[in-house]
């Protein structure tokens, strides 16, 4: 099994959400699959370890969708092998009051990886160019406009200008960004909540408040696909999932990560003559007992 995903999905240039396919129609089976992601696990965790080693740089893994795309379980998936002091997961709700005082990156920011780590965003700063901008009234909520008459084409335009900058920020000060969009179709996001309302150990999963969002789908679907061409760019690029067989999204996101960590080039330190030959004296003292 030679499939390498990494490069496939990445958007470069003009993106059409209409004309993606929301299933994966390659010819690896499903078994090959799972047995592809255990075998990459492995490799993920090794990088894991050398980022946290090399102390020098970090890694956001932004992952967008609607829901029950599958976000929740990719994240388990993925990243269920790697040391868990070296990985953050960030999932971001409604904003809080004290949030909302703040600029829509501030809680964002504040989230971010540290050097050495990899930071997980389970919704991000992008659902201020989606959910904001499917229900422009939530703006109101940050208290620096006073109507939704506020939010016309230029405000947009100045978020997507916003997050570029900050994202452009992050990679030039260490920080590597993928952008991952699980693309679920609107016929396989019916079959998965109703499987959360049919099946007991689901119900939770299920909110009354998902079936109102649910019929905004193709508003949601016109905001990512804005979104994603306004955003995709080199030092953070999007990557557009088939997300219908969850199993196939999982294979293609840990090699899509595992590519980006590959290409920061990463290093172990190497240990000054000084410390190599207190490690030499430590060995024999050991060595001696």
């Amino acid at each position: 099994m030679s499939n390498n995903f990494s490069e496939e999905f990445k958007i470069q240039g003009k993106f059409s959400i209409k004309n993606t396919s929301t299933e994966y129609k390659g010819k690896l089976t499903k078994e090959e699959g799972e047995q592809l992601l255990n075998k990459e696990k492995e490799k993920l965790r090794a990088l894991q370890e050398q980022l946290y080693a090399d102390g020098s740089k970090s890694l956001l893994v932004v992952i967008q969708a609607m829901d029950a795309a599958g976000k929740d379980s990719l994240i388990e998936h993925v990243f269920g092998g790697v040391n868990p002091q070296g990985c953050n997961v960030t999932s971001f709700k409604t904003p809080s009051s004290k949030e909302y005082e703040h600029d829509f990156l501030w809680r964002h920011y504040i989230a971010l990886p540290q050097k050495g780590m990899i930071g997980i965003f389970n919704r991000s700063h992008y659902e201020s160019v989606l959910v904001c901008k499917v229900h422009p009234e939530y703006n109101l909520s940050e208290k620096t406009w006073n109507s939704v008459k506020d939010f016309d084409k230029e405000f947009w335009q100045n978020r997507y200008e916003s997050i570029v900058n900050f994202e452009k920020h992050l990679s030039k000060n260490g920080t590597k960004m993928i952008k991952i969009f699980l693309n679920v179709s609107k016929s396989e996001q019916k079959k998965r909540l109703l499987d959360r309302i049919n099946e007991q150990e689901k119900n939770w999963k299920f909110s009354s408040a998902d079936l109102p969002e649910r019929a905004l789908f193709d508003e949601y679907m016109n905001c990512y696909e804005k979104a994603i061409n306004e955003t995709s760019k080199d030092d953070a690029p999007w990557y557009v999932l088939p997300a219908d067989n969850k199993w196939f999204a999982r294979v293609a996101a840990v090699q899509i990560i595992i590519n980006a960590l590959e290409e920061m080039k990463l290093k172990y330190p190497k240990l000054s003559e000084e410390d190599r030959l207190s490690l030499d004296a430590s060995r024999k003292q050991l060595e001696s007992e």
